[in-house]
């Protein structure tokens, strides 16, 4: 028993010493960089997987040192630029125009307990040409993607997700995070676990999901389908059909054209207002259990007019529009 007594401290002083000089070198390679360059043409892509760091990119040069700088001239050459933080590997690759990047974790079991007490996380900063393609992916770090003529796909696990004006599709999922998508050319689809999602104009379809948040969208050309677990929902305005659900919270929409399909808008715990065009015919279905429904516009009555309930047409009828919450009101209105 004497000798284990006089051991142990010895252990522990081991312990701490191995402890101290594995911080010093995370330290180290913390300050070492890398740098390469690649030559690239417009309409190619890149790929970006770290197990950790947020990443941000830019179709302009930066004159900052981060971290991590892919810069793209008129002569469409592509610098890559990365900082090693706390047991991070990065590795590049090429195949023709497309650059591949992969931020690997080699941190060991102390230089973890140092990264928890420590962390800032390494940044990805990237500028590439205007006309290029992104593939981005983080364990952990908020993604932003500047704007761009290219599809755009992203994912993380734990931060937010902003993009500007993108010339193309838009792909972006966040298991924690706000969304915010200025706008993009094609369809947007983005969905995240825990945040408030906000797009501005899309000419094509819109999908947007989020477990606990609002939804504002601007403008769809197309299709809006939009779901909330807790949070309200405005579209401000629709060329297509739209379905909106939310568990708690008010459901608002206005539709400017003619939809070609049904559409429904549905909440738990709040109003339902949609506003019309005056050239939009549509079948309603309008339903509360814990309000009234009121229209502003000529209905031709179908089957059912109460306080609480409408069957009617709309300019002759059309799709139908699908109206229900079980705690507030529903109104039908004319779009100003």
């Amino acid at each position: 028993m004497k000798t284990v007594s006089r051991t142990v401290p010895g252990i522990l002083t081991s312990i701490a010493t191995f402890g101290f000089l594995a911080l010093a070198n995370a330290g180290d390679e913390a300050e070492d960089h890398i740098k390469k360059s690649f030559h690239v043409a417009s309409g190619g892509q890149l790929i970006l997987e770290t197990d950790r760091g947020s990443i941000e990119v830019r179709t302009a040069e930066t004159t900052t040192r981060p971290e991590v700088e892919v810069t793209a001239d008129t002569n469409t050459h592509l610098e890559v630029e990365v900082k090693e933080a706390a047991g991070l590997a990065v590795e590049f690759t090429q195949s023709g125009n497309d650059v591949h990047i992969r931020g690997k974790d080699r941190r060991s079991f102390w230089r973890w307990l140092w990264w928890v007490d420590n962390w800032q996380g390494p940044q990805f900063l990237i500028s590439v040409p205007a006309k290029y393609n992104v593939d981005l992916h983080t364990s952990g770090g908020s993604i932003s993607v500047d704007d761009l003529a290219g599809e755009v796909r992203s994912k993380t696990a734990g931060g937010s997700l902003h993009f500007g004006r993108i010339r193309g599709p838009v792909w972006g999922e966040t298991s924690g995070g706000s969304i915010a998508l200025a706008g993009c050319v094609h369809t947007a689809e983005v969905k995240t676990s825990g945040g408030d999602v906000s797009i501005g104009e899309v000419e094509g379809d819109v999908i947007a999901q989020t477990s606990g948040g609002s939804i504002h969208i601007a403008r769809a050309t197309g299709r809006v389908v939009a779901e909330t677990s807790g949070g309200s929902i405005e579209v401000e305005e629709v060329r297509g059909a739209v379905e909106a659900t939310t568990s708690g919270g008010s459901v608002t929409a206005r539709i400017s054209r003619q939809p070609q399909g049904n559409s429904r808008l549905e909440t738990s715990g709040g109003n339902v207002a949609v506003f019309l065009a005056d050239t939009v015919g549509v079948e309603v279905d309008a339903r509360t259990s814990g309000g009234r429904v009121t229209t502003e516009l000529p209905v031709t009555v179908q089957r059912e007019l109460s306080e609480t309930a409408l069957q009617a047409k709309i300019n002759n009828g059309g799709p139908k529009l699908i109206l229900r919450t079980s705690g507030g009101n529903i109104r039908l209105g004319k779009m100003s």
